[in-house]
């Protein structure tokens, strides 16, 4: 989940393309262990010459390949409910989309999420790593997994280290609204019951769309991201994701950032911790002078956390920011069938959920 766009790097100094391709080589080893490729591990060279990138990308196509692999992630669905493809285009581009509709949905669609995978990820693996299908059917809302292709990044990363992918009407960020309102429209769902939230690079885009569309997103979940504009470019990226603080684009004082709910694992050695505090300043900046502030401590799936509530003195929610002890760089209480992610600690998904639906849908 640490690379961005191959063809990007390419040019980059000698002295970045090894940390990147060590980063890439350990981030195979370790993706193809754990869904069960060990004999391809033995073959990675242990060095981070350059002449590995061929040998990356073609392991990297297998794991994304329609094939076994992918259909042993997917879980038999219940009755009534759906998991299909589709596809959205419009001006900025198009990208393949999966969308799990609950069987609960007959009775009511009550809301939207949508996920935005990290780094080497599908939709598929997010959706069972993450368990996001499983409470949609508890609460009847729709899921949409967005793809993004090898082809519009070498390692299906989102680019939120694009200049021309952090702004409204424009790249990424368009595409990713365009076929959210689309939905919205096909379920009768509106702004306050839309959400998006991410992982990684997906948390980072998340973000983005927090700032540029605020009239599609009603809140904003982040795991292991980053703030919006930390970057402009791939040096950059490694240097925020690194804990630097760089040359931050700085969001519109006059707007307001939805509701946001941030994860972050102390033990992350991806994207620094650092980072989760980042994202909690660029929400609460923005805030009136008197915010309220809670802060508890406690234990959750054999991990100890720490969580702190910022309100405005009427109460509304802008920021529920979590600290989870010795956790890495994967999704907080997630499903170990699916990447990136850690059964222990809190359950992220059922607290974004809580947060989206409880907390943000209910304060409008």
């Amino acid at each position: 989940m640490i690379s961005f766009n191959v063809g990007a790097l390419r040019p980059a100094n000698g002295a970045a393309r090894p940390d990147y391709m060590s980063f890439a080589n350990d981030l195979v080893r370790q993706t193809l262990a754990r869904h069960g490729l060990a004999g391809d591990v033995e073959a990675l060279p242990n060095g981070p010459a350059p002449h590995t990138m061929p040998l990356l990308e073609e392991m990297m196509a297998r794991l994304h390949s329609p094939g076994p692999l992918s259909r042993a992630l997917m879980p038999e669905l219940p009755e009534g409910a759906e998991f299909v493809s589709d596809h959205f285009e419009c001006e900025a581009g198009s990208r393949r989309f999966m969308t799990y509709i609950p069987s609960t949905a007959a009775e009511g669609v009550s809301g939207i999420v949508l996920m935005l995978h990290g780094c080497t990820q599908t939709p598929e693996d997010f959706s069972v790593g993450t368990g996001m299908n499983a409470l949609a059917e508890e609460h009847r809302f729709v899921v949409i997994y967005p793809h993004q292709s090898r082809g519009d990044n070498a390692q299906s990363c989102w680019n939120w280290f694009s200049r021309g992918d952090q702004r409204r009407d424009r790249g990424e960020p368009a595409i990713l609204a365009g076929l959210t309102r689309q939905a919205m429209e096909r379920y009768g769902v509106s702004r306050e019951e839309t959400f998006v939230a991410g992982l990684s690079a997906g948390a980072a885009m998340a973000l983005i769309l927090g700032e540029t569309y605020p009239d599609v997103f009603a809140g904003v979940g982040a795991h292991s991201g980053l703030p919006y504009g930390a970057a402009r470019d791939v040096p950059s990226a490694f240097a925020a994701m690194a804990g630097q603080e760089g040359n931050f684009t700085t969001p519109r004082s006059d707007t307001t950032p939805p509701p946001t709910i941030v994860f972050h694992g102390t033990a992350d050695s991806l994207v620094h911790p650092s980072n989760g505090d980042r994202i909690a300043r660029q929400v609460t900046d923005r805030a009136a002078r008197e915010t309220i502030i809670t802060e508890e401590s406690g234990t959750a799936g054999g991990r100890a956390f720490a969580r702190t509530v910022t309100m405005r003195d009427d109460r509304t929610i802008l920021l529920e920011q979590w600290q989870i002890d010795g956790l890495g760089h994967a999704w907080s209480g997630g499903n170990a069938a699916g990447s990136h992610t850690d059964p222990a600690g809190p359950d992220a998904s059922a607290e974004m959920i809580r947060f989206f639906f409880e907390t943000t849908a209910g304060a409008h």
